[in-house]
Order: structure tokens, then C-alpha cells, then sequence
């Protein structure tokens, strides 16, 4: 195994006073990112290999950190060496939330109002020092939808009148959006991890994969959590969290529509992401994921806000097609 692990690692781990220590590899999904967990005695820590160019660790260094300092449970950051792509973090321990509830169904509403509450206090934060969600950055993300799914699919779609119908649905949006919230950008079951001794949750949640944090609009990790692409949310389930949110926070009266807007648009772009790595990367493992977001993508295209968006998918894309979910590869 020592010949799998990251260069230069024996020394940065002496430096930061883990000589000697424990390295086991765990598994992942990225293409270069790796992690390992680290033990030395009874201490235990996790390892990131994020080694550069294809890989940098900066950024999570700079949401980490900023999390931390505004009293939010981001992993400790215990050594770091940027430039070779190293970093020694607190580790959470192995309860993710969608593993957790597997075995906990009954907690379940629990631990999804405990995460609703993590992004109150994230919420009532200023803005962290971030770029801001852009008109060009939702466009983009949405456009992964005709770019990947049509186009694997055979359509011959409008991609240019798909541009103009989003146009039109985030103009409002991104005026509400002011001055907006941290945005993680990925913040669900798989993304949220559960902490206390192993198999025994506390009630306290920890942060990761957070290093694409953005400014934005606070509907968008609401929707990302209560829209889960990997695990089934009920209906019930999904009103019961956004009014505790809204219990917390003072959402106006057009958040329902934002909910709405924010979650056909991360929902067109994860349908997007799931065919390119199908298609792109041989992972099949997504395919079946698809039915589960685009049936949140069909409800959110049922509220008015979206009245042109919906329009542009009822004349591209069939019946057949949307009968069946988007399942239509594999």
C-alpha cells in the first residue's frame, strides 16, 4: 500500500506531530481527490490528498476556516501543506446522515430538523467572502441539462430559447437574492455527518464538501437537503422542514416560488451531471438516480414561476420521455 500513497506524506505527517502513524485508504468518488483516515493511539484524524495541478485544496481551506470562525462544526483544520495538496482535518467519524437513518428510519425527521437548524445559523451569518451566485453561473448549471441529457437522449432541443426561459424565471429570483446567504452547494444526507460516539447520534451535525461555496440565495442548500438526488424525501417530510424553516426565518412571500425556481434549476443540472457521468466517466451507478430528480424537477415545474420554463419543456421534450422520468438510458 505504501507505494499508493501520497508523495512527500511520511514527512508532512511528522511535521504535524503524527509520526509514525496508522494510514488506512478510503474509498471515493473523485478523480484525484482522495482521502485516508489517520490513527496514533487513541487520536484519529482524516488525511486530504488533493494533489495539485488537477486538484486544490485551497478553497476548502478558505470555506473551512471561515465556517469555523463563525462558530459553525466545519472539520478543524490540524496541518496543512497547499502546495502539495495536504491536509489534515478532524475527523467525523463514519455516520453520514443517509447511512445513519438507513439504520435509524425512526430519528428521521430529527435529523433533517437538525439540519434545517444548521442552516438557520448559517443563515443568520453575514455573507461569507465569497463570489456571488450569478445569472451566468445558474445559466451554465442549467445548461448541463440540454448539453448532456438532450443530446445523449438524440433530441434535437432549442437550446438557446432553454437560456431564454431561465432568463425570465431568475430575473426575480436574483433580485431577492440580495445580499444573500453562504450557499455550501451541496449540502445533503450524504454531505452531512452525524456526530457523537459511533451509532450514537448527539444532535450535533458536521459540514463537508463545501469547498464550492458561493453567495447566494438561502432556498438553495434548502432544496439541495429536502430534494436529496440520492435519498427519497416524502412530501410530508418536505413541507414539515420548510415551514420549521420558515418558523426560524423570515422568509417573504415569495420564497415558495424561489424554492420552486432554485429547485428546477439544480434538478436540470444534476439530471445534466448524472448522464455526463454516465456517458462521460462509465460511472452507471447515477442512472437510477435520475427518476428520483426528475420527478422533483417535474414538481417544481408545476409552480407559475416557472410558467416559461415549463413551456420550453412541453415543446421539446416528449411525452415519453417525461412519462418515464428521464430513465430512459441504461
Amino acid at each position: 500500500m505504501t507505494s499508493t500513497l501520497p508523495a512527500g506524506l511520511d514527512e508532512f505527517l511528522e511535521t504535524a506531530g503524527w509520526h509514525g502513524a496508522e494510514i488506512e485508504p478510503l474509498p471515493g468518488d473523485a478523480s484525484f481527490r482522495r482521502y485516508f483516515r489517520v490513527r496514533s493511539g487513541d487520536n484519529h484524524a482524516m488525511l486530504m490528498d488533493a494533489p495539485p495541478p488537477h486538484e486544490d485544496p485551497g478553497p476548502f481551506l478558505h470555506v473551512g476556516k471561515w465556517l469555523t470562525g463563525q462558530g459553525l462544526r466545519a472539520p478543524q483544520i490540524l496541518a496543512e501543506a497547499p502546495e502539495r495538496g495536504l491536509v489534515l482535518i478532524e475527523d467525523f467519524g463514519h455516520d453520514r446522515m443517509r447511512d445513519w437513518l438507513e439504520v435509524n428510519p425512526a430519528e428521521e425527521r430529527r435529523a433533517y430538523r437538525d439540519a434545517i437548524d444548521a442552516l438557520v445559523n448559517l443563515h443568520q451569518c453575514p455573507p461569507g467572502p465569497f463570489e456571488s451566485y450569478t445569472l451566468e453561473t445558474y445559466l451554465r448549471e442549467a445548461s448541463l441539462f440540454p448539453d448532456w441529457f438532450c443530446k445523449t437522449a438524440g433530441m434535437n432541443v432549442d437550446s438557446m430559447g432553454f437560456a431564454t426561459a431561465w432568463r425570465e424565471a431568475l430575473g426575480p429570483l436574483l433580485i431577492r437574492q440580495q445580499p444573500g446567504v453562504t450557499v455550501l452547494r451541496d449540502y445533503h444526507a450524504e454531505n452531512i455527518m452525524l456526530l457523537g460516539p459511533q451509532g450514537e447520534y448527539s444532535g450535533e451535525q458536521g459540514l463537508i464538501d463545501f469547498q464550492d461555496a458561493l453567495v447566494g440565495h438561502p432556498a438553495y442548500d434548502i432544496v439541495s437537503l429536502l430534494q436529496d438526488a440520492r435519498r427519497d424525501v416524502s412530501a410530508d417530510l418536505e413541507a414539515e422542514m420548510l415551514q420549521h424553516y420558515s418558523s426560524r426565518m423570515d422568509v417573504g412571500e415569495t420564497f415558495a416560488a424561489d424554492y420552486a425556481v432554485l429547485g428546477a434549476q439544480r434538478n436540470a443540472k444534476i439530471v445534466g451531471i448524472f448522464t455526463r457521468l454516465w456517458k462521460r466517466d462509465g460511472k452507471e451507478r447515477y442512472l437510477p438516480m435520475i427518476p428520483r430528480v426528475w420527478a422533483a424537477m417535474e414538481r417544481n415545474l408545476a409552480h407559475p414561476a416557472l410558467e416559461p420554463v415549463a413551456r420550453w419543456f412541453a415543446a421539446n421534450i416528449p411525452d415519453t420521455v417525461r412519462a418515464r422520468q428521464g430513465g430512459i438510458f441504461g
